[in-house]
């Protein structure tokens, strides 16, 4: 997921060179009592993609081996765990269900995390695939699952390099393809099925088919970040979280407003052909709900299916009424105030993210507000959803990161791919 800066909202400040370098003095002041250590400089290992022509079991096997290289956190306890949840992986169906015609697999899945996550976030949807016969991939995308420097040098070019390799190697073993991505891996998906034509349909959790135009601005820091290092970073944060970052370098907004710009161009001069699911939330304060709604209008298989977060469900017209679905996001009873970008694609079950998990998401309020957010880690917390200003107001709010509707997504998601042609 493309995770919104913490004090900038998704986009950069001013459209002016003033405004700017006074925003750039501003988040050096701001974050004056915050060091960068190692995990702010590249590793020299994760910036590119260098996989090309080995097979899906070497890839994972020299990705593991990279990852426990360029990792500072791991140790005897927590090594497997964390190269587990930041490591590519492969999910085969159960024997019992049908081999395709010309292939080992009939039907095949490439997961792809967002920005600044893992394969971590796609485990939960990974299973469901497997267990509805489907042969799965997930990649790692160049940059993550190491550390947050490694988003300092990558292109996106380099992630889509990835995702073009999953696509190939999944070919080779299914009759079938379907890409999946989450946030900016659901643009990645688009951007790959736009020139692919092998690829039979997309699900799209929270694409970022758009974010902040200011992003555009993220790079205007090499002027000046060979004397101000922390130029480079919208956040310098804390990091605490093994499957995802928390700090956020500038050039990680800067090429997602570049993949994000070269999609909706393509877009504009292609019909939107193949089966798409779309999942996304009406309160999402990371990226631009309305594109997402406008790109599912525009496309026009009859399959298509959208399912739409919202805590004000029937009170707006959306268009395709007939394939999209608005589903209540409230949950009072459970202190959840609706639902958030970051909370698609998990379980409430989930150990880490979810509701009796191990992760709080209280990142919005550091460093500015401590004491905020010292009781949103330590469960004193009044409310769970998205990081709205309307929700701020009304207490101490932790970031959804867990879908409580996760149960009726998957049974839409089913409705949805036993719909589509097996052939």
């Amino acid at each position: 997921m493309f995770t919104a800066p913490r004090s900038v909202g998704i986009g950069l400040p001013g459209k002016t060179g003033i405004a700017f370098f006074i925003f750039l003095i501003a988040q050096v002041a701001l974050s004056a009592d915050q060091s960068l250590g190692s995990r702010h400089e590249p590793s020299g290992l994760n910036s590119t993609f260098r996989y090309s022509g080995v097979n899906f079991a070497e890839y994972i096997a020299r990705t593991r081996e990279m990852i426990a290289s360029a990792r500072l956190d791991l140790n005897d306890i927590s090594r497997e765990r964390i190269i587990n949840g930041n490591a590519p992986f492969e999910l085969r169906p159960p024997d019992t269900c049908p081999g395709g015609k010309t292939k080992p697999y009939l039907r095949g899945v490439l997961l792809v995390h967002g920005l600044t996550d893992s394969p971590y976030f796609m485990m939960s949807l990974g299973k469901f695939f497997q267990a509805n016969c489907f042969r799965v991939m997930s990649i790692l995308l160049p940059g993550h699952g190491t550390r947050p420097g490694d988003l300092l040098q990558v292109k996106w070019q380099e992630w889509e390099k990835a995702v073009a390799f999953g696509t190939n190697a999944l070919a080779a073993e299914v009759d079938n393809i379907y890409l999946l991505g989450f946030s900016t891996g659901g643009t990645l998906a688009i951007n790959q099925s736009l020139h692919d034509t092998r690829i039979m349909g997309l699900l799209l959790f929270s694409p970022a088919i758009k974010i902040s135009s200011k992003a555009i601005m993220a790079n205007w820091h090499e002027a000046i970040d060979w004397i101000a290092p922390k130029t480079k970073w919208i956040d310098i944060l804390p990091d605490q979280d093994p499957y995802k970052y928390e700090s956020f370098p500038a050039n990680a907004a800067d090429q997602i407003h570049l993949l994000s710009t070269q999609v909706r161009s393509e877009l504009r001069k292609h019909k939107f052909m193949i089966p798409v699911f779309v999942a996304a939330s009406a309160e999402d304060a990371t990226v631009y709900t309305d594109a997402t709604l406008e790109f599912f209008e525009n496309a026009i298989h009859p399959l298509n299916t959208m399912i739409l977060y919202t805590i004000k469900p029937g009170t707006e017209n959306h268009g395709h009424s007939e394939k999209l679905t608005e589903v209540n996001s409230i949950f009072l009873d459970q202190r959840i105030l609706g639902s958030a970008h970051t909370a698609i694609v998990l379980p409430p079950d989930d150990p880490h993210y979810g509701e009796n998990g191990d992760y709080a998401n209280c990142i919005h309020y550091f460093p500015d507000q401590m004491h905020k957010y010292e009781r949103c880690k330590n469960d004193k917390y009044d409310y769970l959803g998205e990081v709205t200003e309307n929700n701020l107001k009304k207490g101490i709010l932790r970031r959804l990161m867990y879908n409580p509707n996760f149960q009726s997504l998957e049974n839409s998601i089913k409705q949805f791919i036993d719909s589509l042609p097996s052939d």
